[in-house]
């Protein structure tokens, strides 16, 4: 017969406890793995660590040098590749007040055209210095400006010689002189034609590029003007006399006024040193009610 183990034997106790151990053991393990998981859970996704940013930023220095004496004028330090000419313009009108963007030239080469205020630093650029060529463009106005004293000017003008000021006409003859129906036909269609121009100086036009040198509106206001007041003078001429074909002529050439009256065009030309810039010319398109456009 087989003797039955007695429960109470130290062998039976300790593999009890030998069993029991484990069995503790992988309780505790599942539990812990149970609260790793939740707090895994709990904190949500983990998130990569950030990548290293370069701290490190290339810059570039710009030398302008004068293009007639070949000296240095300053350097514009620490400009981002990403910076426009225009950029460097204001950081050398801040270096010599004296030179406002507008009237900076600046070239890459000594007789190269002007480079244009949207052309970047780093296409310019062949190592981190620059060398750029200045040149004083003289005083700028704005083409708004520009345009606004050339129409005003003749506007103006031509009504002083229409109510025949005293300084311009004998007084006593403009009184007893009989006007003529065309003088005051004239006066109209003067007027209506510079008022359209400002009108659409203001509301219409966009110029392709902000400032001209003030040279050229003095010469422009000295055509307009100097043109405006020789006609304005025989046509508000006490003495003048009317038409030789009476109303026929004058109808003809007010039909011809409102009708075939010319365009002008913004066109570009290119000047000294390879420049471009924009000023109206006539063109031999006649369409009424046109302007000047922007090709």
């Amino acid at each position: 017969m087989l003797k039955r183990q007695n429960p109470s034997t130290p062998e039976h106790r300790r593999d009890l406890a030998a069993d029991g151990g484990v069995l503790s053991m992988s309780h505790n393990d599942s539990r812990s793995f149970f609260s790793l998981s939740q707090l895994v859970l709990s904190a949500g996704r983990i998130k990569p660590s950030p990548a290293l940013k370069h701290s490190k930023i290339t810059y570039f220095e710009v030398e302008i040098v004068d293009v007639q004496s070949k000296k240095q004028i300053c350097i514009v330090d620490k400009v981002p590749p990403a910076s426009t000419l225009l950029d460097v313009k204001h950081k050398f009108h801040k270096a010599c007040p004296q030179w406002y963007p507008s009237r900076v030239g600046l070239q890459l080469e000594h007789n190269g055209p002007f480079l244009k205020d949207s052309v970047s630093i780093q296409s310019l650029a062949v190592s981190s210095i620059v060398t750029l060529y200045f040149t004083d463009l003289g005083q700028q106005v704005g083409w708004t400006t520009f345009f606004l004293t050339e129409y005003t000017g003749p506007l103006l003008i031509y009504l002083l010689f229409y109510i025949r000021l005293s300084t311009i006409y004998d007084q006593v003859e403009s009184r007893k002189s009989f006007r003529h129906p065309v003088v005051h036909l004239a006066c109209f269609c003067h007027c209506l034609h510079y008022i359209r121009h400002l009108l659409e100086t203001l509301f219409v036009h966009k110029f392709s590029e902000g400032h001209t040198p003030l040279k050229n509106m003095i010469k422009g206001c000295a055509f307009y003007w100097g043109f405006t007041s020789w006609i304005a003078y025989y046509i508000n001429h006490p003495r003048y006399t009317p038409p030789s074909f009476g109303h026929k002529q004058v109808s003809y050439a007010a039909l011809a006024f409102l009708e075939i009256e010319p365009v002008f065009q913004v066109q570009p030309t290119t000047p000294s040193r390879g420049s471009s810039c924009w000023y109206p010319v006539p063109t031999i398109h006649m369409r009424p009610g046109l302007g000047l456009v922007s090709q």
